[in-house]
């Protein structure tokens, strides 16, 4: 064993090997894998072996076809085999709901380069040989990349491909310790001796939780205890054998179960909804090749719904149950890249779906560790979307509600309940009695919307216009004719300190860096120029600013300034401490004269304007901008004045007509403006020319990601649509990502959308090729299966020059 090497990564399942071998494969060959046991141990060697592309962030999907096209690629370069069976794969739908998913997510495929298609019930019967019953299916959605594979072979050929490579593969040998040293490498202590490591990988599975103790780090995950059952022989699927055909990989959503051959019978596996959390305060150290004892009861309902759907098993005996533990995350996502507030200390955990999402991982974390950043918008797997918030009181309901859900319709406007409420301000009670519908980020609970009177303080989840519109639609009307108030809380907030705070900015971000007492809009690029921050900065003084930012990206921004920072400069996230309300609406300015001494005349707090002032009893930091477009201020506070600055406002702008509002409002206030939003137009997928950020960068300064940013020549441009949708209570507005149709084929995609109740429109912002971006383009996007006309809109819809905002 080395003494010294570039990266340890520590264990031994499909992820870790994935992560050595992708290592090597992009060009660090002094890399060691440490296993405390055998390859495989843990998850890995009873994995029920199945793959599928089918996932609802586009991202992963695409990661995850990644992971299955490589596989063939790892037999030729090995010589080893996969047990590849791509027998293609079968989502079946027994609610108009879920059919709406799966064509929703058909739509999604459409410009991925994903070749899926929707199926009727008479070609499910088809595709799956007459062995699955029927009854209330409606359709299905079909992958010909779907299928499985031996689960230890594919680890196997991950790791003779790494040794190829240059890796080292050290067996039976715990780690005992990992131990910091001041030059950021790592001390991994082990039963065989220590190694010094520049970068340490814990890809630990099950034992991951305690792999990160040892660094000073919770990891939010929790083993679950996951039963599939292979039976005997079954008559039928010998004779599709015996005419050279293999049975298709069968999900049925509706009853909790996947059903795959195996042999020459079948393996089924279930995600009950009595489903058992495994070893929740630790993994012992011996468990690693056992499984954990047969437990039908918990999978009694499962099992009978399952015969009803798949008759031929009732026929067919159990040969062996296999029931053994894998790790999950709260949303069920891995937990992959740099752990925020340790140098090169990297995460690959709780890839649930190791053999669909494996090789995607590796990829993911040797671009991260190798070239700085990930060729895909990561935020939907990094580690750092969890915050230190986090606690296993928390981890734990989460990941029982996911495991709970894996198979449930998943809506684009759910909020799932479990460990909520956890994070609240102290407008959470006073906003509950006026009606408030929450939804949360990063753990906060925000509010969505206000219901109606006599309407339910719920959302129902759909994929069309939900029972908030009514409400949501009044606030709007509040915003554009009165005044409307709502919680700044939910911004990441940061104060940049320091005799060198300017100089350093100025490198960090792309755009101007205000004077004193003004605000700049500002991009945040990544060394390859793509798009990693949208802020506002303000000048406080020469020596202090307030950055401004996405609440739920605070982890991943407070990661990249601290890598980045610099003698002279100090940065503080404040988020959680500074906090208050924006007005906004025609009367916002009549409502801030009623409660402050300061001039607050369109002269005196011109747009984009900064002042301190006194409101009430409240000093403020009072900022001249606004989201909805219209006139509007930010007004931000010390916590523990939130209160008594809400009543402030509150009874000055009664006569005026105030009205809350949230974000469902806010959301759609934004699309009378064609204003992006953080990570839906502008996310690191994207480069700064084709959003059309690059109109606030300053191009006469260096800054990170100047030189590719300039280079940019984009095929693509951000372009925004107004959709012919029906107006009806139960209409479809576009979501995000679904395919815009010109000339009769795909060339484009959504990035977000909505109904603009201030103008009565469905509109749709997204991607379309330069040169079809011409005036009068009528484009189709297609909703749940529907194409509609679309027509290419290249003015704002209200307030086209800014007046109301600007000069007001």
């Amino acid at each position: 064993m080395k003494s010294h090497v570039r990266v340890v990564v520590i264990g031994g399942g499909v992820v870790g090997c994935s992560v050595l071998y992708h290592l090597t494969k992009l060009g660090w060959s002094d890399v060691m894998l440490i296993e405390r046991s055998e390859l495989t141990s843990g998850s890995t060697w009873h994995a029920a072996g199945g793959f599928h592309t089918l996932n609802g962030d586009t991202n992963m999907a695409a990661l995850q076809g990644y992971t299955i096209r490589l596989y063939k690629e790892l037999e030729a370069l090995t010589g080893l085999s996969c047990g590849l069976h791509h027998v293609g794969g079968i989502t079946l739908a027994d609610t108009p709901q879920r059919f709406e998913q799966l064509k929703a997510e058909r739509a999604k495929h459409r410009y991925m380069g994903l070749e899926t298609e929707i199926l009727g019930p008479q070609e499910v019967l088809k595709f799956t040989e007459g062995l699955v019953n029927l009854e209330g299916i409606i359709g299905a959605l079909y992958d010909p990349l779907d299928g499985h594979l031996d689960p230890s072979g594919t680890t196997m050929a991950y790791a003779k491909a790494a040794r190829m490579g240059g890796a080292e593969i050290v067996l039976h040998n715990r780690v005992l310790e990992t131990n910091p040293r001041p030059d950021g490498s790592w001390e991994v202590v082990t039963e065989k001796g220590t190694v010094i490591a520049e970068h340490v990988v814990n890809a630990a599975g099950l034992w991951a939780r305690e792999v990160g103790a040892m660094a000073g780090v919770y990891l939010p995950l929790l083993p679950m205890a996951h039963q599939y059952l292979v039976t005997d022989d079954v008559p039928e699927i010998m004779e599709i054998l015996a005419q050279g055909r293999e049975f298709p990989h069968v999900m049925d959503p509706g009853g909790e179960s996947y059903l795959r051959q195996e042999g020459r019978g079948f393996c089924i596996g279930f995600y009950e909804k009595p489903c058992e959390p495994w070893s929740l305060n630790g993994t012992p150290w011996t468990f690693g090749h056992e499984l954990l004892n047969e437990d039908f009861d918990k999978i009694e309902d499962s099992v009978t719904f399952a015969y009803r759907r798949f008759p031929v098993l009732e026929r067919s005996g159990v040969k062996r149950v296999i029931h053994g533990p894998f790790t999950f995350a709260p949303d069920g996502n891995p937990l992959l890249g740099p752990v925020p507030g340790l140098r090169n200390y990297w995460s690959a955990c709780a890839v649930m779906a190791g053999f669909s999402q494996g090789g995607g991982m590796g990829l993911a974390l040797a671009q991260w560790m190798i070239e700085g950043e990930v060729e895909r918008d990561p935020r939907g797997f990094d580690v750092a979307r969890f915050g230190q918030w986090t606690t296993p009181g928390y981890t734990v309901p989460k990941v029982i509600e996911n495991y709970q859900t894996r198979f449930s319709v998943s809506y684009p406007n759910e909020e799932k309940p479990a460990a909520r409420p956890f994070r609240t301000t102290p407008m959470y009670d006073i906003f509950s009695g006026m009606g408030a519908v929450w939804g949360q980020q990063y753990g906060l609970e925000v509010v969505n919307y206000h219901a109606l009177p006599g309407e339910p303080l719920y959302e129902t989840p759909s994929f069309r216009r939900s029972n908030a519109f009514a409400a949501t639609a009044a606030e709007v009307k509040a915003v554009r004719e009165a005044v409307g108030i709502n919680e700044i809380q939910n911004f990441g907030k940061y104060r940049v300190t320091g005799p060198k705070a300017r100089a350093w900015l100025d490198h960090l971000l792309a755009g101007r860096i205000p004077k004193p007492g003004r605000i700049a809009l500002n991009p945040m690029l990544s060394p390859k120029g793509r798009i990693i921050g949208d802020f506002t900065v303000t000048c406080l003084s020469e020596t202090e600013f307030q950055v401004t930012g996405s609440y739920g990206a605070q982890g991943q921004h407070m990661r990249w300034f601290e890598q980045n920072l610099s003698e002279g400069v100090s940065v503080e996230n404040v988020s959680d401490r500074l906090t208050g309300f924006q007005i906004a609406g025609p009367m916002a300015r009549r409502v801030l004269e009623k409660v402050t001494s300061a001039d607050v005349s369109g002269e005196a707090l011109r747009f984009m304007d900064a002042k301190r002032m006194v409101i009430g009893m409240t000093d403020c930091l009072v900022q001249r901008v606004s989201y909805t477009g219209d006139l509007g201020y930010e007004i931000y506070c010390d916590a523990m004045c939130q209160r008594q600055l809400w009543h402030t406002l509150w009874a000055a702008g009664e006569e005026f007509g105030m009205r809350p509002f949230g974000m469902r409002a806010m959301m759609s206030l934004r699309l009378d403006k064609f204003f992006g939003s953080w990570g839906r137009e502008f996310s690191p997928d994207y480069m700064p020319a084709e959003t059309g950020i690059d109109r606030f960068i300053t191009w006469d300064k260096d800054f990170i990601g100047k030189v590719p940013a300039q280079a940019e020549k984009p095929t693509r441009k951000l372009a925004a649509f107004v959709v012919d949708v029906p107006q009806a209570a139960d209409s479809a507005d576009v979501v995000a990502y679904e395919p815009i149709w010109i000339d009769g084929t795909v060339q484009g995609f959504c990035t977000s959308g909505g109904y603009s109740h201030g103008t009565g429109k469905s509109v749709a912002m997204g991607f379309v090729p330069v040169e079809k971006l011409a005036p009068g383009l009528i484009a189709e996007i297609e909703i749940l299966g529907e194409r509609y006309p679309a027509t290419l809109v290249t003015e704002p819809l209200w307030d086209a020059d800014g007046a109301r905002m600007r000069k007001g």
